[in-house]
């Protein structure tokens, strides 16, 4: 995982220093609207779709034209990527492995299944069946956070988190919407009650992750430790705010409110030192939001709010989060050991 800065020239523009050939992309213009775009290496670089609406897939060349060895480039005007004219972007990017291959493990056969096992992040293209399935995510360890969008219609982003449900119940009974604000709700037609395990997602029957013949996109988040951190924790509602902890400095951190509330989105790049005072909310087209009561600290061993913000540290609040290391702090390939000093 790496995030980019970028100002627009309204020209192509190679963007390089990201340390890997990026496989999902997810941009957002910094300086006024516009809409959080993601493209992927297994839809194809021209594919879009966006978190802030519920709108289809749709094809363009004004976001990106290439993903490169160390980076991407971004295709030429001003149509997309934030790349008119002395606008400024962000672009969060993960490596996957590629376009990926078929997969038949799961009892839904994937299109592609593009999987990352050391860092614990896949993307994963599959036709719904319509009926109660499972679908390979190809990791090797159950994800904690998976994120489904249908591709062919206007339907919601359904996002499933091992930290719902604070009270105890089953979080896999619950959903939330990634472009939306709603409450943590139930149902068990999105990932028929059960969790993901160690080879395949669950998916039940509900249109929005499984309808016959629909072609959908999941992108699915595992915890890795010194690298990635998946769970949940309560706010206290005081400027000495709830310390959550990560194991390692975050380099992004990505939050929801059980109930009606924004998501947030923090990163190490537009805020380089602390306090953390910059969002933006992958729900919503705003620009880049400064808020003394969203202020957070990042640290060497996790996050730490110093405001008293509802949707991120309101007193007894549950929230969600999904962080992502700024130096993964592991000793081996697998990355289940965290390294340590000398």
């Amino acid at each position: 995982f790496n995030t980019k800065l970028t100002t627009g020239t309204g020209n192509s523009q190679a963007v390089t220093g990201l340390g890997f050939q990026p496989d999902l992309i997810w941009g957002k213009r910094r300086d006024s609207t516009g809409q959080h775009s993601w493209f992927d290496a297994v839809r194809g670089i021209t594919k879009g779709i966006e978190s802030s609406t519920n709108a289809a897939e749709f094809t363009t060349t004004d976001y990106y034209s290439s993903f490169d060895s160390d980076g991407f480039t971004i295709a030429a005007g001003s149509g997309g990527a934030g790349n008119g004219s002395s606008q400024t972007a962000a672009q969060w990017c993960w490596k996957a492995n590629g376009q990926g291959s078929a997969n038949t493990d799961g009892t839904i056969n994937t299109i592609y299944t593009s999987a990352n096992t050391t860092s614990g992040f896949s993307i994963i293209k599959y036709t719904g069946t319509g009926s109660n399935g499972t679908v390979a995510h190809g990791l090797g360890v159950a994800p904690k956070m998976v994120i489904v969008k249908v591709l062919s219609t206007n339907n919601d982003w359904m996002v499933g988190h091992n930290g719902l449900d604070l009270a105890g119940g089953n979080p896999w009974h619950k959903y939330v919407y990634l472009n939306g604000t709603s409450a943590e709700a139930d149902a068990s037609t999105f990932w028929n009650d059960t969790a993901p395990t160690s080879s395949v997602v669950s998916l039940g029957t509900h249109s929005y992750v499984n309808y016959s013949g629909r072609n959908y996109i999941m992108y699915a988040f595992a915890e890795k430790k010194g690298y990635c951190k998946i769970g949940n924790y309560k706010g206290n509602g005081n400027a000495d705010g709830t310390f959550v902890y990560c194991g390692f400095k975050p380099a992004m951190v990505m939050i929801k409110f059980a109930g009606s509330d924004n998501w947030y989105l923090k990163d190490d790049k537009r805020d380089v030192d602390n306090p953390v005072i910059t969002n933006l909310f992958p729900n919503l087209s705003n620009a880049d939001n400064t808020n003394s009561a969203s202020y957070a600290d990042f640290l060497s061993n996790g996050f730490k709010f110093r405001g008293t913000d509802s949707g991120l540290n309101g007193n007894n609040n549950a929230y969600i989060y999904m962080a992502i290391a700024a130096e993964p702090l592991v000793a081996n390939v697998g990355n289940s050991i965290p390294a340590t000093a000398r």
